[in-house]
């Protein structure tokens, strides 16, 4: 079973911290990681944290 993560302003902005994520696949905004171990957890957190900011960005309240 996979762990599906949204991040929904997409990877372009992103492609730096995927390429130190460890194993993983991606949809058109869905990382796709089949076990938790398989990746960076430091990357994986930091990934998020700059997509809520970019989507911060972008629909600011």
């Amino acid at each position: 079973q996979n762990l599906s993560i949204y991040i929904m302003p997409g990877f372009r902005k992103f492609e730096r911290l995927l390429s130190r994520l460890g194993k993983y696949k991606l949809g058109r905004s869905c990382l796709y990681i089949n076990k938790l171990s398989d990746v960076d957890e430091q990357v994986l957190r930091a990934l998020i944290e700059a997509s809520l900011v970019e989507m911060g960005e972008l629909y600011p309240e």
